[in-house]
């Protein structure tokens, strides 16, 4: 099959880059052309479609899956349907722990949602850290892509950034699972990133099934003292290099990168550093501009999410209450998702200035219809039950602002 992103270079407009446009307010052709370009991507499962990245809508990705500690494949499948019922764009399935293969099929069967997942994970689980071999985590990214994924992760660390590591004084060092997982993997065994060493096959394998290609973000912070480093400039340049190598082989690819912990006043600045190395898209995780919010990381990764949405970030890596501290439950999940739907709503009223919703809303407020307000809200049960019941907002009363200005 051709991919999205070679019908676009030889100047085809697909049905799906038509549902996207018309979904997005955006001419085709101009859709089209950002996909031959490779600065928007179009992740697919069946007939569900979602694009990602130069003026589309900022996307949001859910994580969900079991842990090596934590299995429970009813809370996943509560978190699926969540995920699909609170208007999540993407899943990320990272199940490590059960029966993996089973858990990921009842995901699917739950949701219509693209689903990504990262190969090493299972992998790992699976095989061990040191017994895992090359062949184990090409035998499972092979099956993973043959079971329907989207998109997958890997991590391109390299020899660079691990001296540069060692080097540097990090207070929480590397802080992302799949990186530290391939890293220690390469030093164990003394070798070269498996893969990058197969990078090529990788990029069949996307290929023949139209499977976006993620490249992870290995080198981000884990605390906000922990700042852009060379460990960093080296993870970028990797990335980059590997993003065109996937565009020449026909394969759509988004770059990972300024997630983690990130100072409010870097937020921006990290962004626009990221989108002026390339045009591809950009997937952020967090950010987190506070180390403090623990039970409430999903407030301050909004607040961090929103600024980097707004400075040009494509994608967005939500997160939960109960991020450092455990497994999220269902209800976990769907607070998380809930605050970087607003956070990736605030950053396109910055970015392409989409401000009908609000505007609609607006309206609503000056004519005092409460209830459209609730319908219209991103989750109209939580509204109405802050509503207190009452048929008038008990806020003010008879002191409305609006009401006694009406009588002037």
């Amino acid at each position: 099959m051709r991919t999205q992103m070679e019908q676009a270079q030889e100047g085809t407009i697909t049905p799906q880059m038509l549902d996207i446009a018309r979904a997005e307010s955006i001419e085709p052709h101009e859709l089209r052309d950002r996909v031959a370009l490779g600065s928007a991507v179009i992740m697919q499962r069946g007939k569900q479609c979602c694009g990602i990245g130069k003026g589309l809508f900022t996307k949001v990705n859910v994580n969900l899956g079991t842990s090596s500690t934590r299995v429970c494949v009813d809370e996943e499948i509560q978190k699926a349907r969540i995920a699909e019922t609170f208007s999540a764009d993407t899943i990320s399935d990272l199940s490590m722990g059960g029966d993996i293969n089973a858990i990921r099929k009842e995901i699917f069967s739950h949701t219509t949602l693209p689903i990504t997942t990262v190969p090493v994970y299972q992998a790992v689980a699976e095989h061990s850290l040191k017994k895992m071999t090359p062949d184990d985590i090409m035998a499972t990214l092979r099956m993973q892509a043959e079971q329907g994924i989207s998109s997958i992760v890997i991590h391109g660390v390299n020899h660079e950034m691990l001296g540069e590591l060692s080097k540097k004084k990090r207070l929480l060092g590397m802080v992302s699972k799949g990186g530290s997982i391939t890293s220690a993997y390469m030093l164990i065994n003394k070798c070269e990133n498996p893969f990058i060493e197969h990078f090529d096959d990788i990029l069949a394998i996307c290929r023949r099934r139209d499977i976006v290609l993620s490249l992870g973000n290995t080198a981000r912070s884990g605390c906000i003292h922990d700042r852009r480093d060379r460990i960093q400039l080296a993870e970028i340049r990797q990335n980059v290099q590997l993003a065109y190598r996937a565009r020449s082989a026909g394969v759509q690819v988004i770059i990972e990168g300024a997630g983690g912990h990130i100072r409010s006043d870097h937020i921006a600045p990290t962004v626009k550093y990221y989108k002026k190395q390339s045009p591809f898209p950009l997937f952020v995780a967090g950010p987190l501009p506070t180390d403090i919010a623990v039970g409430y990381d999903h407030i301050a990764g909004a607040a961090g999410a929103s600024a980097a949405s707004a400075a040009g970030a494509d994608y967005l890596c939500y997160i939960t209450p109960a991020e450092h501290l455990g497994l999220p439950s269902p209800d976990a999940v769907k607070e998380g998702l809930i605050a970087f739907r607003i956070a990736a709503h605030i950053g396109d009223t910055v970015k392409y200035g989409r401000e009908a919703d609000d505007t609609k809303m607006a309206l609503l407020r000056a004519a005092l219809d409460r209830e459209g307000q609730i319908r219209c809200s991103m989750d109209p049960q939580r509204a109405r039950e802050l509503s207190d019941g009452d048929p008038e907002c008990t806020m003010c009363g008879e002191f409305c602002a609006i009401k006694i200005m009406r009588e002037f």
